[in-house]
This record gives C-alpha cells, structure tokens and sequence, in this order.
C-alpha cells in the first residue's frame, strides 16, 4: 500500500512539475499579459436576429461577470437596451452605440482599453473586429484582442481558408468550390453534380445557406446570399447523413475538455432548431 502511495506521488509531482512548465512556455507566448488587461472593452450583442440571438447576450453576460470578479474595468458597446448585458451595473460602463468601425474606434480613443473581446456579439461583432484589425486601428490604439485572435476568426468564417485549414490537420471534408459570383457558382455546381449545398461565408447563423436541387434553384439563393456575403462555398449535398456534433472548448494552456456530445434525432439537412436532439 505504501509502494502504490509513493508510486501516485512521484506520478502527481511529475504531472505538477509538467503542468507548471507547459504554463510558463504558452505565458511566453501570449500576446498579452492577464495582469496588464485594467480595462477591457466587449463588442455586444446588440439587435436579436439569426447570427445573434439571445445566446450571445447570455455568453456576454456571463463574460461581464467573470472579468468583474477578476477585477478588471469593463466597458461595453450595444444599442440594444433590451438585453441582459445592458442592465444596470453590468458593466462599469455602457455605450449605446452601433457596433461599426467608425463608433468602435471613437470609444477605444476615449476610453483607452488595454484589450477587446469580439466573440460576445455574433456577427456583427466579429466583422467588425475583423475590420478594426485589417484598418490597423487595435495596433494603432495598441489594443490586444483576448480570447480568439482575429486570424482565427479570418480563418474559420472564410470557407474557403476554413476548408483549407482543415485540410492542413488531414480533416476530411465533402468536395467544395469558394465562389464569389452567380456564374461561377453554378459553374461549380455542375462539376460537383446536383444535389449541393449552399454556405454563405461570414454567416454564423447560416443566413442565405441552403439546398439546391437544380440550376434555377441556385441562382435564386446565390443571389439572396450575395446581398449577405461575397464569397459562398458550393459543395456536394450530403443531406440525409447521420449528424453527431461535439461541443468542445480549450483553454490558454491546450487543456481541452468536451462538454457534450449531442446525436440530431433527424438527419441532416433538417435545421436543429425544429428537430430533437440527445445528449448525450
């Protein structure tokens, strides 16, 4: 018994000793530094629509109370005032403010921030910080992003760099073509063979996506989606396939941790919010 104990020991100060050195050499390789972040400004969720529903004013929320119980100074920018976030003593402070380029660099100017969260405003949030770092305004105001960075975000909601990404890490994905005008979608179309499926880039909620079953089917939609996006993934249907999703979230550290596993009662092709799911 005393053998075993002392095994479990050496195995726990080894992990320790492990765990202390992988946090030290990820602290390096931070942008920032926690200490330095006195004040932060949170990009809202601003008006409920598909992108950004009801779940980013919770995620935004819950964001406002982590950083307050780590006090840091918290300055918030939403025109809604129908939101949770938006709610007396939320945030230290509050700008009922479109969440546009223009309005965003008027406040990091006033306000001074030290960084800037983007993934608590859906959409509209995340192209805007797309466009503040492309412009140079977050280098400008020496402003660092916390939580995702922005290539990441450039990467994962251009479908095309997402589908090569992907591609990098040997992740099998359905044969696809990136377009950015009517013609070449349905040129596309006609390589892969009906039926496709439609995917409107930088569209968290699928907004302009869908099937299409022939070619006058796809100029419809991919006129639609090109008023939302300019640039749609056209890629083989694999409506009726079985869908399983995993929620899974890592930290600073590369700790990851899947939160649950979900099965869709329906197959795909079916939108999750009218169908069943179980989980696990």
């Amino acid at each position: 018994m005393i053998g075993v104990q002392a095994q479990c020991d050496k195995r726990y100060t080894r992990k320790k000793k492990q765990m202390t050195t992988n946090k030290t050499s990820v602290k390096k390789d931070l942008a920032y530094s926690r200490e330095d972040m006195k004040k932060v400004l949170i990009l809202g969720s601003g008006a409920l629509k598909i992108g950004e529903a009801g779940e980013f004013d919770y995620s935004g929320s819950q964001a406002l109370k982590a950083l307050k119980e780590e006090g840091v100074q918290t300055v918030l920018i939403n025109p809604n005032i129908a939101t949770v976030q938006t709610s007396e003593g939320s945030a230290d402070k509050i700008y009922f403010l479109p969440i546009t380029p223009y309005f965003v660099e008027k406040v990091i100017k006033k306000e001074k921030p030290d960084g800037i969260l983007l993934a608590f405003g859906g959409q509209t949030a995340l192209n805007c910080g797309v466009k503040l770092f492309e412009a140079g305004i977050l280098e400008k105001y020496n402003v660092q992003v916390m939580g995702t960075p922005v290539q990441t975000i450039m990467a994962t909601e251009d479908r095309d760099l997402f589908v090569k990404k992907l591609n990098q890490i040997n992740v099998k994905t359905i044969q696809s073509f990136a377009t950015s005008t009517v013609t070449e979608s349905l040129e596309a179309a006609e390589k892969l063979g009906y039926p496709i499926i439609l995917r409107a880039a930088y569209s968290l909620g699928g907004l302009g996506s869908g099937f299409c079953n022939n070619p006058e089917e796809l100029k419809q939609l991919a006129g639609k989606a090109f008023s939302y996006s300019d640039q749609l993934l056209i890629e083989k249907s694999l409506k009726g396939w079985k869908e399983i999703e995993y929620e899974v979230v890592r930290d600073q550290y590369d700790n990851c941790i899947t939160v649950c596993n979900m099965e869709n009662f329906d197959p795909l092709g079916i939108h999750t919010g009218e169908s069943i799911v179980v989980a696990p």
